[in-house]
């Protein structure tokens, strides 16, 4: 039978009894078996962070990119298809060399037990170690601290993004304690970028990176960011930059911008690949306008929007953004998983949409159901409607409205579900 990466990835998850169980001793152990494919790595730029994660690694690799350097990048999760999460030397990773990554990796651990998530990290780690490149972008899955990608002594440069409530079973019920976990990335003596940050989050961050001897970059005191005139101004101790606005829509993207321009400043960026970190950033399903595709079809006049967010700071984001653009009656399709905050992302939103029309996310053994999700957006003080699928959803609310604005949104899995269905 020919092995295809579906199959393999499918054989992982049933290497261990949770999905998530925090320790970084059997990724050591596997490392170990590969002999250590984790130290041989293009110089690496690591990312925590409760928001703004991904984002700031899209314009950091753009900016790389614009520089004519080649890029290793790891994300998670994936929405469409699992090869999103590598990129080889700017391309996704292939099928053929996936597969045969995987099962290296698979044969390698044996019937010891590792998580599906800890098990594909070492898998990338192991293919960007094979592939030339000048940089490795790497983005923490949870939190930090024993996150599977805190493998790497010394990387180049660390970065921690906006700290903000989610994932409390895991990371704790505090911004300190979260933010202690996030802070696990910093390294003895590696210069760590900080975005904007609560006071209780930045205290945490400062005083780890004291004990480790880090140099903090931090937003506020080493570099300023700020929008002025429909141009980006970022401001450190080497000058001025007056760059165009992020290619990714959203106030929230000015100060994930902030961050990859000192990222990209530290690493000797000239301001031409900080201006191509602008202008040519893509990442799917933070706040994208879906062009075309049987959805975009079935909701003929009206604009359909596509979003990932799903904590409380997200539903902030969103909001901020939706009322920034041009005036249009607004509709929500929503499906969440049981862990999140709901009602706390659910309410900003309820300021500027009309109505939301709750839906279970299709094959997620943790979805609300929509019944449940529609009860928390009546309490979130939206007008609440409940549909099997995110196509009737749209029928529903076209037919009521046919020049609305569809935003479909509350979970990464949703949208990995939108994006396979419209193509």
């Amino acid at each position: 039978m020919t092995k295809t990466s579906d199959a393999i990835l499918d054989r992982m998850m049933a290497l261990h009894p949770k999905v998530i169980d925090l320790t970084l001793d059997r990724v050591w152990r596997l490392l170990e078996v590969l002999e250590h494919p984790e130290r041989k790595l293009p110089p690496v730029v690591h990312i925590a962070g409760t928001n703004g994660k991904g984002s700031t690694q899209a314009m950091i690799r753009a900016g790389l990119e614009g520089a004519g350097r080649s890029v290793h990048a790891y994300t998670s999760p994936h929405l469409a298809r699992f090869h999103e999460r590598i990129r080889l030397a700017g391309d996704l990773i292939t099928e053929d060399y996936l597969t045969e990554v995987l099962d290296e990796c698979y044969t390698a651990n044996g019937p010891d037990p590792i998580t599906y998530f800890e098990i594909t990290t070492v898998a990338a780690l192991l293919a960007f170690s094979r592939v030339r490149a000048d940089f490795t972008l790497l983005e923490v899955g949870l939190g930090g601290r024993l996150d599977a990608t805190n493998v790497i002594d010394k990387p180049e440069v660390t970065a921690i993004t906006p700290i903000s409530i989610d994932h409390e079973s895991y990371l704790g019920n505090t911004l300190a304690k979260i933010a202690f976990e996030k802070a696990g990335i910093i390294k003895r003596g590696v210069p760590c970028v900080v975005g904007p940050q609560t006071e209780e989050a930045m205290e945490v961050i400062e005083a780890q990176a004291a004990k480790l001897g880090a140099p903090l970059l931090a937003h506020g005191q080493h570099w300023h960011v700020w929008e002025e005139r429909g141009r980006l101004i970022f401001q450190d101790e080497r000058g001025l930059l007056d760059l165009p606005l992020p290619a990714l829509l959203g106030a929230h993207q000015i100060q994930n911008a902030g961050a990859a321009l000192a990222v990209l400043r530290h690493l000797g960026c000239s301001e031409a690949a900080c201006e191509a970190a602008m202008t040519n950033a893509v990442w799917p399903a933070r706040m994208q306008r879906l062009k075309t595709g049987p959805l975009v079809d079935a909701a003929s006049d009206a604009e359909l929007w596509l979003d990932g967010g799903h904590n409380p700071a997200a539903g902030e984001a969103l909001a901020t953004l939706l009322k920034s653009l041009p005036p249009k009656p607004t509709h929500l399709i929503c499906g969440m998983l049981n862990t999140k905050d709901v009602r706390g992302y659910m309410r900003p939103l309820a300021a500027v949409a009309r109505t939301l029309h709750a839906v279970s996310i299709p094959g997620e053994q943790a979805t609300l159901s929509a019944e449940d999700a529609a009860k928390a957006a009546q309490d979130a003080g939206l007008e609440a409607h409940q549909a099997k699928t995110v196509l009737d959803a749209i029928k529903a609310i076209t037919a009521q409205e046919a020049n609305a604005r569809i935003l479909i949104c509350g979970s990464l899995y949703l949208a990995g579900g939108v994006l396979r269905e419209n193509g």
